[in-house]
């Protein structure tokens, strides 16, 4: 169970030192800008400890992917759509003690949105949606600021806790947030305009339904958001936070932890060119079983037929060449994450086939960051089992096909 904390460039965190320089005459005017058509991303990863009931439960690193697309600008307010993909790997688990720091990081879950956002950075948005998790964050003055001014606004968190606490709804919980422009600070060796950003949460929320719920919410998040007025966007931020859940089944379940993020411009991708580039250079190594198409996330390679020992994620003597030879492929367009997911035939139970498909998917991309195809950050797994045939299950030429894995070369 994570606080999963998926702050865009409309949420971001960590209070740092101030330092003045001499401000402008005329202040800085912080807004948002919205381009129809702009595509971008963000990436953000949350390093968090979790406790219950005062002690360590386990630690784990959270990657979040998120895919945006400005549909559209009515009424000086930008259109939004935007794909959050939330993904994981434990460092620590106070039953299975400490595990690799290299492990890749295994797919969670999935979320669309569709928002509106001002020039000021106020959202409009359907309360079905989970996503994005923190609200009106930021959000600006409509007048000049300078170094030391301060503002306040009203802000929400929002949490999914279906799987956590049974409860179905998105959960909500309110906030003050406490601005301050903080002057130029250092973002990767450049200089922005940066404001600090914190609130703190202190609450007994009224019961809901679900297998538990809070009775007592206290948190402490502090911030910083480093600002690119040409883009009109935030380019990275950095945080910390602290928030504790007291529960109605009488467990205190606290959450602490660090993260930092920064916004991706998308690189525009010709699918159809990339694909049949890639098909040739398959044909030219002469790599068999394996099928390029284009699909909506960008382009996969299904490698059909990729040999295991039965029941186990230990590839057979030889695949590992073929591999080495997808790899020089993938290696050729580094700036692209990538996906990696595993399916099985239909011979054995649901909860089986999704454990193996994901331990196989797992053994790819280990293969992958040991031979530095890419960073482990740069890359997450996924488990099907046989959830998507490809083929008819009752042949053994249908099994072949459907007993595969998919590496999929991710446009945004």
């Amino acid at each position: 169970m994570q606080y999963k904390i998926i702050k865009a460039v409309f949420s971001l965190i960590l209070l740092l030192g101030f330092f003045f320089i001499p401000a402008k005459a005329s202040g800085e005017v912080f807004e948002y800008k919205h381009i129809p058509g702009a595509r971008y991303r963000i990436l953000s990863v949350v390093d968090e400890a979790i406790f219950v009931n005062g002690i360590l439960s386990h630690r784990a690193e959270i990657l979040n992917r998120i895919a945006v697309e400005v549909t559209g600008v009515a009424d000086g307010k930008g259109q939004h759509r935007a794909i959050f993909q939330t993904s994981e790997r434990v460092i620590y688990d106070s039953i299975y003690g400490v595990q690799s720091a290299s492990t890749s990081f295994t797919w969670s879950r999935e979320y669309e949105s569709i928002f509106e956002r001002d020039r000021l950075g106020y959202l409009t948005i359907d309360p079905i949606y989970f996503m994005p998790v923190v609200r009106n964050v930021p959000v600006f003055p409509d007048r000049d600021l300078k170094i030391l001014d301060t503002w306040r606004a009203e802000g929400h968190e929002i949490h999914d806790f279906r799987d956590a606490f049974g409860i179905e709804e998105p959960y909500r919980i309110p906030f003050t947030a406490n601005y301050v422009y903080v002057g130029e600070r250092e973002w990767k060796g450049r200089s922005y305009p940066a404001f600090s950003v914190n609130y703190r949460i202190a609450s007994r929320p009224p019961a809901v339904r679900g297998r538990t719920y809070p009775v007592r919410i206290a948190g402490d998040f502090d911030q910083i958001v480093y600002w690119d007025h040409d883009m009109g966007q935030a380019v990275a931020y950095e945080e910390s936070f602290r928030i504790t859940f007291e529960m109605s089944d009488r467990r205190r379940i606290e959450f602490r932890g660090t993260a930092h993020a920064e916004f991706i411009e998308a690189e525009e991708m010709n699918k159809e060119q990339l694909a049949q580039e890639i098909a040739e250079e398959i044909n030219r190594l002469e790599i068999q079983d394996v099928n390029v198409t284009v699909t909506d996330e960008g382009i996969s390679l299904s490698l059909e037929n990729i040999q295991f020992y039965p029941d186990s994620n230990r590839m057979l003597p030889g695949e590992q060449e073929k591999l080495s030879r997808i790899a020089t492929i993938l290696m050729r367009y580094p700036e692209r994450d990538i996906v990696i997911s595993g399916h099985a035939a239909l011979a054995g139970s649901r909860d089986y086939l999704l454990q193996l498909s994901q331990e196989r998917a797992k053994a790819i991309a280990d293969y992958f960051l040991a031979n530095k195809v890419r960073a482990a950050d740069r890359m997450v797994i996924r488990g099907y089992g046989a959830e998507r045939p490809i083929a008819d299950n009752s042949t053994e030429e249908g099994m072949r096909k459907n007993r595969r894995v998919e590496i999929t070369i991710l446009e945004n």
